[in-house]
Protein backbone atom coordinates (compact mmCIF):
# COMPACT_ATOMS: atom_id res chain seq x y z
CA UNK A 1 0.00 0.00 0.00
CA UNK A 2 2.96 2.60 0.81
CA UNK A 3 5.39 1.70 -1.57
CA UNK A 4 8.15 4.45 -1.61
CA UNK A 5 11.59 5.01 -1.81
CA UNK A 6 13.86 3.31 0.73
CA UNK A 7 16.18 6.00 2.56
CA UNK A 8 19.09 5.22 4.49
CA UNK A 9 18.45 4.43 7.89
CA UNK A 10 15.92 7.60 8.38
CA UNK A 11 13.22 6.62 11.10
CA UNK A 12 9.87 8.24 11.59
CA UNK A 13 8.51 8.18 15.61
CA UNK A 14 5.23 7.56 16.76
CA UNK A 15 4.43 8.37 20.29
CA UNK A 16 1.17 7.87 21.79
CA UNK A 17 -0.15 10.03 24.77
CA UNK A 18 -2.43 8.42 26.95
CA UNK A 19 -2.67 10.85 29.67
CA UNK A 20 0.82 9.84 31.82
CA UNK A 21 2.47 12.18 33.50
CA UNK A 22 5.53 11.82 31.94
CA UNK A 23 4.48 11.72 28.09
CA UNK A 24 7.46 14.50 27.23
CA UNK A 25 10.33 13.11 29.20
CA UNK A 26 9.47 9.70 27.55
CA UNK A 27 9.24 11.46 24.07
CA UNK A 28 12.20 12.55 24.53
CA UNK A 29 14.44 9.59 25.20
CA UNK A 30 12.42 8.13 22.16
CA UNK A 31 14.43 10.44 20.53
CA UNK A 32 17.70 10.00 22.16
CA UNK A 33 17.31 6.42 21.46
CA UNK A 34 16.72 6.71 17.93
CA UNK A 35 19.98 8.90 17.72
CA UNK A 36 21.64 6.62 20.00
CA UNK A 37 21.30 3.82 17.74
CA UNK A 38 22.80 5.75 14.28
CA UNK A 39 19.58 6.38 12.43
CA UNK A 40 17.85 9.71 11.25
CA UNK A 41 14.92 11.05 12.42
CA UNK A 42 12.57 12.54 10.02
CA UNK A 43 9.18 13.11 11.43
CA UNK A 44 6.86 12.51 14.80
CA UNK A 45 4.12 11.36 14.58
CA UNK A 46 1.94 11.77 18.14
CA UNK A 47 -1.84 11.35 18.84
CA UNK A 48 -4.45 10.22 22.00
CA UNK A 49 -6.17 7.39 22.52
CA UNK A 50 -7.66 6.34 26.26
CA UNK A 51 -6.44 2.70 25.10
CA UNK A 52 -3.99 0.95 22.43
CA UNK A 53 -5.79 -0.79 19.31
CA UNK A 54 -6.05 -3.99 19.60
CA UNK A 55 -4.88 -4.61 15.70
CA UNK A 56 -2.45 -1.39 14.77
CA UNK A 57 -1.84 -0.31 18.23
CA UNK A 58 -2.61 3.17 17.00
CA UNK A 59 -5.72 2.25 15.35
CA UNK A 60 -6.18 2.16 11.51
CA UNK A 61 -6.83 5.78 10.76
CA UNK A 62 -3.40 6.87 12.63
CA UNK A 63 -1.79 4.19 11.15
CA UNK A 64 -2.56 5.25 7.52
CA UNK A 65 -1.26 8.20 8.48
CA UNK A 66 1.81 6.86 9.76
CA UNK A 67 2.24 5.48 6.07
CA UNK A 68 1.53 8.74 4.30
CA UNK A 69 4.36 10.70 6.66
CA UNK A 70 6.53 7.41 6.02
CA UNK A 71 6.26 7.94 2.12
CA UNK A 72 6.45 11.72 2.40
CA UNK A 73 9.72 11.76 4.13
CA UNK A 74 11.40 8.90 2.01
CA UNK A 75 11.86 6.81 5.30
CA UNK A 76 12.27 2.96 5.83
CA UNK A 77 12.10 2.46 9.78
CA UNK A 78 8.79 3.51 12.03
CA UNK A 79 9.87 3.34 15.89
CA UNK A 80 7.14 3.37 18.73
CA UNK A 81 7.69 4.80 21.81
CA UNK A 82 5.78 2.05 23.30
CA UNK A 83 5.85 -2.14 23.26
CA UNK A 84 4.21 -3.44 20.73
CA UNK A 85 2.30 -7.54 20.86
CA UNK A 86 4.09 -9.82 17.77
CA UNK A 87 0.28 -9.37 15.85
CA UNK A 88 0.51 -5.60 16.31
CA UNK A 89 4.24 -5.36 14.90
CA UNK A 90 3.32 -7.84 12.35
CA UNK A 91 0.44 -6.40 11.20
CA UNK A 92 1.92 -2.42 11.23
CA UNK A 93 5.08 -4.01 8.85
CA UNK A 94 2.57 -5.91 6.41
CA UNK A 95 0.33 -2.27 6.09
CA UNK A 96 3.53 0.12 6.19
CA UNK A 97 5.86 -2.38 4.52
CA UNK A 98 8.60 -1.51 6.37
CA UNK A 99 10.44 -2.25 9.37
CA UNK A 100 8.67 -1.26 12.61
CA UNK A 101 10.79 -1.58 15.71
CA UNK A 102 9.09 -0.89 19.87
CA UNK A 103 10.90 0.45 22.48
CA UNK A 104 11.79 -2.69 23.49
CA UNK A 105 13.62 -3.83 20.23
CA UNK A 106 15.23 -0.13 19.90
CA UNK A 107 16.78 -0.77 22.87
CA UNK A 108 18.10 -3.98 22.11
CA UNK A 109 19.22 -3.06 18.94
CA UNK A 110 21.47 -0.62 20.82
CA UNK A 111 22.66 -3.15 23.45
CA UNK A 112 23.96 -5.07 20.06
CA UNK A 113 25.92 -2.26 18.62
CA UNK A 114 27.44 -1.64 22.06
CA UNK A 115 28.36 -4.60 23.46
CA UNK A 116 31.82 -5.16 23.46
CA UNK A 117 33.20 -8.18 25.87
CA UNK A 118 32.56 -11.75 25.14
CA UNK A 119 29.82 -11.77 28.08
CA UNK A 120 28.15 -8.42 26.75
CA UNK A 121 27.41 -10.07 23.59
CA UNK A 122 26.28 -13.44 25.03
CA UNK A 123 23.95 -11.49 27.22
CA UNK A 124 22.52 -8.86 24.23
CA UNK A 125 21.85 -12.20 22.15
CA UNK A 126 20.03 -13.99 25.07
CA UNK A 127 17.71 -11.13 25.23
CA UNK A 128 17.34 -10.64 21.73
CA UNK A 129 16.50 -14.34 21.04
CA UNK A 130 13.94 -13.96 24.19
CA UNK A 131 12.32 -10.83 22.45
CA UNK A 132 12.18 -12.75 19.28
CA UNK A 133 10.85 -15.87 20.51
CA UNK A 134 6.96 -14.57 20.68
CA UNK A 135 7.88 -12.90 17.28
CA UNK A 136 8.22 -15.64 15.00
CA UNK A 137 4.95 -16.18 13.98
CA UNK A 138 5.08 -14.16 10.79
CA UNK A 139 3.52 -14.18 7.43
CA UNK A 140 6.42 -15.57 5.44
CA UNK A 141 5.45 -18.08 2.83
CA UNK A 142 8.33 -20.37 3.55
CA UNK A 143 7.26 -20.76 7.15
CA UNK A 144 3.71 -22.80 6.05
CA UNK A 145 6.28 -25.01 4.06
CA UNK A 146 6.44 -28.72 4.88
CA UNK A 147 9.51 -30.09 5.75
CA UNK A 148 11.28 -33.33 5.11
CA UNK A 149 13.87 -35.16 6.36
CA UNK A 150 15.29 -36.11 9.79
CA UNK A 151 18.03 -34.65 12.65
CA UNK A 152 18.98 -31.14 12.76
CA UNK A 153 16.47 -30.57 8.88
CA UNK A 154 13.22 -31.99 11.68
CA UNK A 155 11.34 -34.66 10.93
CA UNK A 156 8.65 -35.72 8.70
CA UNK A 157 6.29 -33.00 8.44
CA UNK A 158 7.83 -30.62 10.55
CA UNK A 159 6.53 -26.82 9.24
CA UNK A 160 9.74 -24.60 8.88
CA UNK A 161 8.21 -22.22 12.11
CA UNK A 162 8.87 -25.00 14.22
CA UNK A 163 12.23 -25.56 12.73
CA UNK A 164 12.83 -22.06 13.50
CA UNK A 165 11.49 -22.27 17.22
CA UNK A 166 13.38 -25.15 17.88
CA UNK A 167 16.54 -24.14 17.13
CA UNK A 168 15.82 -20.80 19.01
CA UNK A 169 14.99 -23.26 22.36
CA UNK A 170 18.42 -25.18 21.78
CA UNK A 171 20.69 -21.40 21.35
CA UNK A 172 18.92 -20.08 24.57
CA UNK A 173 19.82 -23.01 26.39
CA UNK A 174 23.14 -22.62 25.25
CA UNK A 175 23.70 -19.23 26.39
CA UNK A 176 21.87 -19.42 29.43
CA UNK A 177 24.26 -22.65 30.19
CA UNK A 178 27.80 -20.23 29.35
CA UNK A 179 26.45 -17.20 31.09
CA UNK A 180 26.28 -19.77 34.42
CA UNK A 181 29.43 -20.68 34.29
CA UNK A 182 30.71 -17.07 33.91
CA UNK A 183 28.41 -15.78 36.76
CA UNK A 184 30.02 -18.81 38.84
CA UNK A 185 33.83 -17.47 37.47
CA UNK A 186 32.34 -13.69 39.05
CA UNK A 187 31.36 -15.34 41.81
CA UNK A 188 34.92 -16.64 42.84
CA UNK A 189 36.29 -13.08 41.88
CA UNK A 190 34.42 -11.71 44.59
CA UNK A 191 34.97 -14.32 47.26
CA UNK A 192 39.17 -13.51 46.19
CA UNK A 193 38.42 -9.96 47.01
CA UNK A 194 36.84 -10.46 50.00
CA UNK A 195 39.57 -12.61 51.43
CA UNK A 196 41.75 -10.15 50.52
CA UNK A 197 39.56 -7.34 52.19
CA UNK A 198 39.08 -4.95 49.42
CA UNK A 199 36.16 -3.06 49.67
CA UNK A 200 33.66 -3.39 46.46
CA UNK A 201 32.04 -0.11 45.12
CA UNK A 202 29.67 0.24 41.83
CA UNK A 203 28.38 3.38 40.14
CA UNK A 204 24.62 2.82 39.24
CA UNK A 205 22.35 5.51 37.96
CA UNK A 206 19.70 6.28 34.66
CA UNK A 207 21.57 5.90 31.12
CA UNK A 208 23.97 9.23 30.49
CA UNK A 209 24.25 10.53 33.92
CA UNK A 210 28.23 10.50 33.74
CA UNK A 211 28.95 7.17 35.54
CA UNK A 212 31.85 6.65 32.65
CA UNK A 213 33.33 10.12 33.13
CA UNK A 214 33.38 10.15 36.83
CA UNK A 215 34.63 6.35 36.68
CA UNK A 216 37.44 7.60 34.62
CA UNK A 217 38.05 10.81 37.16
CA UNK A 218 38.27 8.01 40.12
CA UNK A 219 40.36 5.53 38.15
CA UNK A 220 42.46 6.96 35.70
CA UNK A 221 40.89 5.31 32.89
CA UNK A 222 39.65 5.42 29.38
CA UNK A 223 36.20 3.75 29.29
CA UNK A 224 34.57 5.20 26.17
CA UNK A 225 32.15 8.05 27.88
CA UNK A 226 29.73 10.17 25.38
CA UNK A 227 26.58 12.03 25.97
CA UNK A 228 23.88 9.63 24.45
CA UNK A 229 22.30 6.54 25.97
CA UNK A 230 23.83 3.29 27.05
CA UNK A 231 27.56 4.81 25.89
CA UNK A 232 28.84 2.14 28.22
CA UNK A 233 27.53 -1.51 28.03
CA UNK A 234 30.05 -3.79 30.07
CA UNK A 235 31.15 -3.73 33.25
CA UNK A 236 34.39 -2.15 33.80
CA UNK A 237 36.20 -2.58 37.16
CA UNK A 238 39.38 -1.30 38.47
CA UNK A 239 41.52 -0.63 41.37
CA UNK A 240 41.78 2.77 42.98
CA UNK A 241 43.46 3.73 46.35
CA UNK A 242 41.67 6.55 48.77
CA UNK A 243 45.10 7.15 51.06
CA UNK A 244 48.17 5.43 51.24
CA UNK A 245 46.85 4.23 54.68
CA UNK A 246 44.30 2.14 53.18
CA UNK A 247 43.62 -1.10 51.35
CA UNK A 248 42.38 -0.19 47.88
CA UNK A 249 39.01 -0.18 46.86
CA UNK A 250 37.46 -2.06 43.32
CA UNK A 251 35.31 0.86 41.37
CA UNK A 252 33.04 -0.96 38.60
CA UNK A 253 31.41 0.78 36.47
CA UNK A 254 27.76 -0.98 35.37
CA UNK A 255 25.33 -0.58 32.53
CA UNK A 256 22.95 2.83 32.80
CA UNK A 257 19.05 1.91 33.34
CA UNK A 258 15.94 3.53 31.72
CA UNK A 259 12.61 3.89 32.20
CA UNK A 260 10.50 0.81 31.05
CA UNK A 261 14.11 -1.30 30.66
CA UNK A 262 13.12 -4.62 28.87
CA UNK A 263 12.60 -7.62 31.27
CA UNK A 264 14.43 -9.35 29.02
CA UNK A 265 17.43 -7.23 29.60
CA UNK A 266 17.20 -6.73 33.32
CA UNK A 267 17.01 -10.98 33.11
CA UNK A 268 20.06 -11.51 30.29
CA UNK A 269 22.44 -8.92 32.40
CA UNK A 270 21.63 -10.52 36.00
CA UNK A 271 25.27 -11.89 35.99
CA UNK A 272 26.29 -8.48 35.53
CA UNK A 273 24.60 -6.67 37.58
CA UNK A 274 24.90 -9.04 40.56
CA UNK A 275 28.04 -6.58 40.55
CA UNK A 276 25.82 -3.96 41.99
CA UNK A 277 23.80 -6.61 44.09
CA UNK A 278 26.68 -7.93 45.72
CA UNK A 279 28.72 -4.65 45.99
CA UNK A 280 29.44 -3.07 49.60
CA UNK A 281 28.53 0.46 48.64
CA UNK A 282 26.97 1.65 45.47
CA UNK A 283 27.53 4.91 44.39
CA UNK A 284 24.22 6.45 42.63
CA UNK A 285 24.98 8.94 39.64
CA UNK A 286 22.31 11.54 39.31
CA UNK A 287 21.89 14.48 36.87
CA UNK A 288 21.22 16.91 38.74
CA UNK A 289 20.32 19.30 35.95
CA UNK A 290 17.89 16.73 34.75
CA UNK A 291 14.13 18.33 35.45
CA UNK A 292 13.40 14.70 35.43
CA UNK A 293 15.63 13.77 38.32
CA UNK A 294 13.41 12.51 40.71
CA UNK A 295 11.55 10.12 38.51
CA UNK A 296 14.91 8.96 37.48
CA UNK A 297 16.11 8.16 40.96
CA UNK A 298 12.62 6.46 41.87
CA UNK A 299 13.57 4.09 38.42
CA UNK A 300 17.06 3.26 39.35
CA UNK A 301 15.70 2.06 42.82
CA UNK A 302 13.06 -0.35 41.26
CA UNK A 303 15.52 -1.85 39.23
CA UNK A 304 17.93 -2.13 41.97
CA UNK A 305 14.73 -3.82 44.42
CA UNK A 306 14.69 -5.98 40.87
CA UNK A 307 18.28 -7.37 41.56
CA UNK A 308 18.42 -7.57 44.87
CA UNK A 309 20.53 -4.65 45.66
CA UNK A 310 18.11 -2.72 47.50
CA UNK A 311 19.64 -2.96 51.18
CA UNK A 312 23.33 -2.37 49.71
CA UNK A 313 23.84 1.19 51.23
CA UNK A 314 23.94 3.75 48.64
CA UNK A 315 24.76 7.42 48.16
CA UNK A 316 23.24 9.62 45.66
CA UNK A 317 26.16 11.64 43.48
CA UNK A 318 24.35 14.43 42.17
CA UNK A 319 26.53 15.16 38.77
CA UNK A 320 26.72 17.71 36.39
CA UNK A 321 26.78 20.70 38.73
CA UNK A 322 28.41 22.37 36.76
CA UNK A 323 25.39 22.68 34.35
CA UNK A 324 23.64 24.65 37.53
CA UNK A 325 26.62 26.48 38.97
CA UNK A 326 26.24 24.98 41.74
CA UNK A 327 29.33 24.36 44.31
CA UNK A 328 30.73 20.94 45.24
CA UNK A 329 29.19 19.92 48.23
CA UNK A 330 28.65 17.06 50.61
CA UNK A 331 25.08 16.21 53.27
CA UNK A 332 24.92 14.24 56.43
CA UNK A 333 21.82 12.27 57.74
CA UNK A 334 20.90 12.45 61.49
CA UNK A 335 23.73 9.92 62.47
CA UNK A 336 26.23 11.54 60.67
CA UNK A 337 26.55 9.59 57.80
CA UNK A 338 27.05 10.69 54.46
CA UNK A 339 24.29 10.61 52.33
CA UNK A 340 24.99 13.19 49.59
CA UNK A 341 27.73 14.15 47.29
CA UNK A 342 27.19 17.11 44.59
CA UNK A 343 30.45 16.82 42.15
CA UNK A 344 31.22 17.44 38.39
CA UNK A 345 32.73 14.24 36.86
CA UNK A 346 33.57 16.75 33.77
CA UNK A 347 35.77 19.48 35.75
CA UNK A 348 36.35 17.18 38.57
CA UNK A 349 35.23 19.56 41.31
CA UNK A 350 34.43 17.46 44.74
CA UNK A 351 35.57 14.04 43.24
CA UNK A 352 37.60 14.52 47.04
CA UNK A 353 34.50 13.94 48.26
CA UNK A 354 33.29 10.99 46.70
CA UNK A 355 36.89 9.66 48.13
CA UNK A 356 36.21 10.95 51.51
CA UNK A 357 32.84 9.36 51.53
CA UNK A 358 34.08 6.03 50.53
CA UNK A 359 36.41 6.15 53.08
CA UNK A 360 34.24 6.46 55.25
CA UNK A 361 32.28 3.72 54.32
CA UNK A 362 35.60 1.88 54.45
CA UNK A 363 36.25 2.60 57.82
CA UNK A 364 32.68 1.32 58.87
CA UNK A 365 33.14 -2.16 57.08
CA UNK A 366 36.58 -2.01 58.82
CA UNK A 367 34.98 -1.24 62.56
CA UNK A 368 32.01 -3.92 61.67
CA UNK A 369 34.08 -6.49 60.99
CA UNK A 370 36.44 -5.77 63.87
CA UNK A 371 33.47 -6.15 66.19
CA UNK A 372 31.83 -9.59 64.38
CA UNK A 373 35.55 -10.44 64.96
CA UNK A 374 35.38 -9.79 68.81
CA UNK A 375 31.99 -11.89 69.52
CA UNK A 376 33.08 -14.33 67.14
Amino acid sequence: MFDRPSGSDAVVLVSIDFGEPDYEESLYELRQLVLSAGMKIRATVEGKRTVPDAKYYVGSGKANEIGDVLMASESDVVAFNHDLSPSQQRNLERLLKCRVADRTGLILDIFAQRAQSHEGKLQVELAQLEHLSTRLVRGWTHLERQKGGIGVRGGPGETQLEMDKRMLRGRVKQLREKLKKLKQQRGMQRQARKRSRLMTVSLVGYTNAGKSTLFNQLTQSVVHAADQLFATLDTTSRKMYLSEATYPVVLSDTVGFIKHLPTTLIEAFGATLEEAAQADLLLHVVDVASTNRDAQIAQVNLVLNEIGASKVTQILVLNKIDRLGLPPGIEFDEYGKIIKVRVSAMTGAGLDLIKQAMLAHQQYLKELSTEESAYA
